[in-house]
């Protein structure tokens, strides 16, 4: 199965280059895996001691931002390395200040994972969430480099509980110690003779619970909000858009802040024109001219954010939250970052596979919409009514401070395996 493996993963580049000369997101995904072993020769010398934290994308990142805040305060004197798979990460965070190397993680083959190793020689492995790359994971056991799944969320349809999922199952046995989130991952992994794992719960948690203490204020949206009950819709796909335009349409005495998921100037505009009220867009606001006064602020209803980068801050001046990703397929995006500020929670329909949303949904403080006409009902329900907004506002906050301390559990373990000298 591994020659197999192997096989399929050189022959994938051929199929990745013809992607990349179409889709700019593969594009960035293959040249950016072209200079990477010079970055590392280049940036990590053979007496440096490092720690490498690998995350697919960008929501793996956050979650394991907790855990290198940590660990750089535990041990400061090595290097941080975190790689990334997806362009969606590494585009956003090549610049990190939390660690002295980013890179693309070069494709799963023996070479790569070899050559890659050698470069880091890391002291400590640690992965997040989702990657399972067995040729990395090999050549770590093989050097006998402790790592680490942080974060791991296991559900019975994956291919390391199918019958023809050995391979997998053995990728997944070199890990030294998993971090799980729910109770469920914990027994389907004892039932591959996996035992080495501690029930965690989610780093997000940690993650979005400081984000309350941070300085959050933005000027331009204070004067845009001003005492006006205020909607953000984050993560927004063209799906959940519209399902929201109705309401939008309809509303009086809200506005609304518009966050999309994807910054495309064709869609946005196309979703602009649908809408029947005042909309203002944030690379307008930050161009010359007609935008400097407050007044335009003042009367727009509809903000549109067309930058990354703001999203969590702006639910800080949420009075209602909609998340984005579940009305389609591309998958529910972080429904805990605006859960922190205490306020309810509205998504789509499609997030069986977002244990955090069930939990949220099951404590009524989020509520899960089909169509136009349920999302209209419970937003007006929620405006409308200040009690029951307020009650499962409260009821979000409270999810998050109870859920908090996952990466103490990690950091512990790590603190361990360094008193041992392992580290």
């Amino acid at each position: 199965m591994r020659i197999l493996y192997n096989y399929l993963t050189k022959i994938s580049y051929i199929f990745l280059y013809g992607a990349g000369l179409i889709s700019p997101k593969m594009r960035l995904f293959m040249q950016g895996r072209k200079g990477v072993f010079e970055t590392l020769l280049k940036q990590i010398d053979e007496n440096d001691k490092t720690i490498w934290f690998h995350c697919a994308s960008l929501g793996e990142f956050e979650q394991g931002v907790p855990i290198i805040e940590a660990v750089k305060v535990l041990l400061p004197k090595y290097k941080i390395v975190i790689s990334f798979f997806s362009p969606s990460g590494f585009e956003v965070k090549k610049n990190t200040s939390l660690a002295d190397v980013v890179v693309y993680l070069p494709l799963d083959t023996r070479s790569n994972a070899k050559k890659f190793i050698e470069a880091v020689h890391p002291s400590l492995a640690v992965f997040v969430k989702y990657e399972f790359w067995p040729n990395y994971l090999f050549e770590l056991e093989k050097a006998n480099i402790p790592t680490l799944l942080v974060s791991g969320l296991f559900r019975p349809e994956q291919v390391f509980f199918k019958s023809y999922g050995s391979f997998m199952r053995k990728a997944l046995g070199s890990f030294d110690h998993i971090f799980i989130q729910n109770e469920s991952s914990k027994d389907l992994l004892a039932k591959l003779d996996i035992t080495k794992t501690t029930m965690s719960g989610d780093t997000r948690f940690d993650r979005v619970s400081h984000q309350i203490e941070q300085d959050n204020t933005i000027e331009w949206l204070q004067i845009f909000k001003g005492d006006t009950l205020c909607i953000v819709c984050g993560s927004t796909w063209p799906k959940d858009e519209a399902v929201l335009l109705d309401y939008i349409n309809a509303s009086e005495g809200v506005k609304f802040v518009i966050a999309p998921h994807k910054i495309d100037e064709r869609k946005i505009e196309a979703f602009r024109s649908k809408i029947n009220k005042n909309v203002i867009l944030y690379s307008e606001l930050k161009s010359e001219g007609a935008l400097s006064e407050a007044s335009v602020l003042e009367s727009a209803a509809v903000f549109i954010i067309d930058i990354i980068g703001l999203l969590t801050k702006i639910y800080s001046y949420a009075d209602i939250a909609y998340v984005g990703g579940a009305m389609g397929k591309t998958g529910l995006h972080n429904i805990l970052e605006p859960a922190t500020f205490g306020i309810p929670v509205i998504i789509g329909k499609n997030f069986d596979d977002f244990p955090e949303a069930k939990r949220l949904q099951q404590l009524a403080g989020l509520f899960s919409v089909s169509n136009s006409e349920e999302c209209t009902q419970v937003l007006s329900k929620l405006v409308k009514d200040n009690s029951f907004r307020s009650k499962t506002g409260m009821i979000a906050g409270h999810f998050i401070n109870n859920n908090t301390g996952a990466t103490k559990k990690v950091l512990a373990h790590i603190e361990n395996l360094h008193r041992d000298g392992l580290i």
